[in-house]
């Protein structure tokens, strides 16, 4: 079942009288469960995009059908609540609330809810996500006492903490060395496979791209390439891996 299907979606700014299109008629599905990668370089349209289909902008024209509903035509107010109900962001940068614990972090949101939880209640599905992505004993710890996996750990238990359909990842191995990169995408595999969630991770890494189910490439505003039905193999933690020194002992 289609939980995102968009019809000629159209982009432009306007600059003075200089008319900039970015979006050039962007058809496009994406299914409920899958985990798609939206790949493309910096100028692509890639991040305008994404931030459509996370109802944090809207297009010029075209129909963007989420769930069903045709949100394209929505005011900021209505796009929020659906933010806020079906929607989970992790970003590159982490956002998080620099002196505030990683468990009144990952509640925050809840504050926002529409399911109106009680503070032990939120409190307690906080700690319930942080479990989740491996990080009880880190609960009471701030920002600055974490390592960037950490953080970014602490990040998309937050972006599940309102248990959304869908969750945009943008460049969310940006800040990460190698290794932690690996462990991050495991997780957002992980997630997929397991509970169910819609996984879109937007990068122009291919080394990310391939740990999605299908790659949609993004191109001067136009989808050049990411027809559904392309799986392709589990990558293998090398892809992330620095070389080894030559000599010394194996």
């Amino acid at each position: 079942m289609e939980l995102i299907e968009l019809r000629n979606i159209v982009k432009t700014y306007h600059l003075g009288d200089v008319v900039v299109p970015v979006l050039r008629g962007i058809s496009a599905t994406i299914a409920r469960g899958e985990m798609v990668a939206l790949m493309g370089t910096s100028g692509s349209g890639k991040s305008t995009l994404m931030n459509i289909l996370g109802c944090l902008d809207h297009p010029t024209s075209g129909e963007y059908h989420l769930d069903g509903r045709d949100v394209s035509g929505l005011g900021p107010d209505e796009r929020a609540l659906i933010r806020n109900r079906q929607i989970g962001f992790v970003f590159q940068n982490f956002n998080l609330l620099p002196r505030t614990s990683a468990l009144d972090n990952v509640a925050m949101p809840l504050s926002y809810s529409a399911e109106h939880l009680s503070d032990r209640a939120a409190r307690r599905r906080a700690r319930e996500m942080l479990a989740k992505v491996g990080l009880e004993g880190r609960m009471d710890h701030e920002p600055s006492q974490l390592s960037g996996g950490q953080q970014q750990r602490v990040a998309i238990a937050r972006a599940l903490i309102n248990r959304p359909s869908i969750v945009f990842a943008d460049e969310p191995t940006g800040n990460l060395d190698s290794k932690t990169s690996v462990e991050v995408l495991d997780m957002f595999r992980t997630l997929n496979r397991e509970s169910g969630i819609t996984v879109v991770l937007v990068t122009h890494d291919p080394g990310v791209a391939r740990y999605a189910q299908r790659v949609v490439r993004i191109q001067d505003g136009m989808i050049i390439d990411g027809a559904p039905g392309s799986d392709p193999e589990p990558p293998a933690a090398s892809l992330f891996a620095r070389p080894k020194p030559q000599g010394g002992p194996a």
